[in-house]
């Protein structure tokens, strides 16, 4: 991976832009799009000021990694990382984008986030403990924070641009989504959380849960945007996993952590971090990539 000095935007002046999210800058291409990943940080629905050097390279790396290796499963966006590859378009600013850009076909997203839960935690272990449920599933009792699913559980949310997405249940999916894709991408998703798990387990890390997406390239379901990185997946290290606690895992979690210790009321102006909290989080995204993918 050779990832260029930190970036915290891009500003391709021959390139249309589509979208600024987050954290990836999307250009339109016609048919391709060029998904640029910056190294912008969010937590608790804002960017912040500070960004984490190398952490859109790392993100980058480790879905063109995921893509290759659940190819078998399901087709996806993914036409190359290369910049040297990207056409005369993009040749001005290789420099600038080299390692941290993917050029993808343009797909017909499914407009919902198809998440994969296989073990209780987060916004699943709050559902569990107020209704016994998780999404609307009926969860066995007496279940632990940190505890396995006895099988991987399928908990779809709609797409929010902005602010938090909304969990719904698989009927509203159906609706959404048409009741045969629904099942076909309900399907392929417990595929990839299961291939991902257990690729992952052998390298010592629990992958606990994943947010993927699909859209429709030439006709068929495609995996398309980022996966099973630290910013869409939860993922915790084996040794450190103990039932009863929420296990550290390999995101920003050391961010939302500090900002909630520093009283932050969630408020504009967002503050700057620390460098100490930006090295601990970079080394964290950089132990995951290293562990995943070599």
């Amino acid at each position: 991976m050779t990832a260029p000095a930190t970036m915290t935007r891009t500003d391709l002046a021959d390139v249309p832009l589509l979208h600024r999210g987050k954290v990836r800058d999307v250009y339109d291409l016609g048919d391709r799009l060029l998904v640029v990943t910056t190294d912008r940080v969010s937590a608790f629905d804002h960017v912040l000021p500070t960004p984490i050097p190398g952490k859109g390279a790392i993100l980058t790396a480790m879905s063109a990694f995921w893509f290759g290796y659940l190819a078998d499963i399901v087709p996806n966006h993914l036409i190359t990382t290369d910049v040297e590859a990207m056409g005369p378009q993009v040749a001005p600013y290789r420099d600038e984008l080299r390692g941290r850009t993917m050029l993808v076909r343009r797909a017909a997203r499914i407009d919902a986030e198809c998440v994969v839960r296989g073990f209780i935690t987060g916004s699943a272990w709050l559902d569990y403990q107020a209704r016994g449920e998780v999404c609307g599933i009926a969860i066995r009792a007496g279940m632990r924070l940190a505890d396995p699913f006895d099988e991987p559980l399928f908990t779809p949310a709609t797409k929010a641009d902005s602010g938090h997405d909304e969990n719904i249940d698989f009927g509203a999916f159906a609706r959404i989504a048409g009741t045969d894709v629904a099942a076909e991408v309900r399907d392929l998703s417990v595929r990839i959380y299961e291939a991902g798990r257990d690729h992952a387990r052998s390298r010592g890390i629990i992958l606990a849960d994943t947010k993927l997406e699909f859209g429709f390239i030439d006709g068929r379901i495609a995996l398309i945007d980022e996966v099973l990185t630290p910013d869409s997946s939860r993922f915790w290290d084996l040794h450190e996993h103990k039932v009863g606690i929420s296990p550290p895992s390999f995101d920003k979690q050391i961010v939302r952590d500090h900002l909630k210790a520093s009283g932050w009321d969630g408020e504009p102006p967002v503050p700057a971090l620390p460098a100490d909290i930006v090295a601990r989080t970079a080394a964290r995204y950089r132990d995951a990539l290293e562990r995943l993918t070599t």
